[in-house]
């Protein structure tokens, strides 16, 4: 079994706990039938959004797909989206705040690049490149390194990198 994996029904009992006692606290604030109405209603919110995002998503993947451009940005962005309206269509006031944050399109862009971020590390680069497009690298001139001695730093590691050159991998 996975090392995280073995902390996913904790979290889950935690969240559980979470949401319970933010629903008390709101049904105390504003009354127990208000509350159970502000939790169908964004339940409701997130099915109508979860069926827009999902033809939204699949609608940009079949066009990026047609104009022969990677995917990957629009299957991120629709990743984060789907998300974000399944979190609100499922009951309770946390997961609703989360998947509408998510909703909103700075906080989306952001957790779209840490989703692409995750799935680069994930996959060979060849794989990522056809997904992404060309990959942004930073390239540090030198002399050729002589083999390792022992005075010499650890493998890696040059003495003095020169400034960063900024480009991108494309295969020729």
């Amino acid at each position: 079994m996975r090392r995280g994996l073995k902390f996913v029904p904790l979290a889950l009992l935690l969240l559980t706990l979470l949401e319970l006692a933010v629903f008390v606290l709101v049904g105390r604030a504003v009354g127990f039938g208000a509350a159970l109405l502000l939790v169908f209603a964004a339940s409701l919110l997130g099915l109508v959004l979860l069926r827009r995002e999902g033809m939204r998503a699949w609608r940009r993947f079949r066009a990026a797909a047609q104009a022969g451009q990677p995917p990957g940005p629009q299957v991120t962005d629709g990743l984060v989206g789907l998300a974000g309206a399944l979190l609100l269509a499922l009951p309770g006031l946390v997961s609703g705040l989360v998947g509408l944050l998510l909703l909103v399109p700075p906080l989306r862009r952001l957790a779209g690049g840490g989703v692409r971020r995750s799935a680069e590390r994930r996959v060979s680069s060849m794989v990522a490149g056809d997904l992404f497009g060309p990959r942004r690298v930073r390239v540090y001139p030198g002399a050729p390194q002589p083999a390792p001695s022992p005075q010499s730093p650890p493998a890696g590691q040059s003495p003095r990198p020169g400034p960063a050159i900024e480009g991108e991998i494309v295969d020729r």
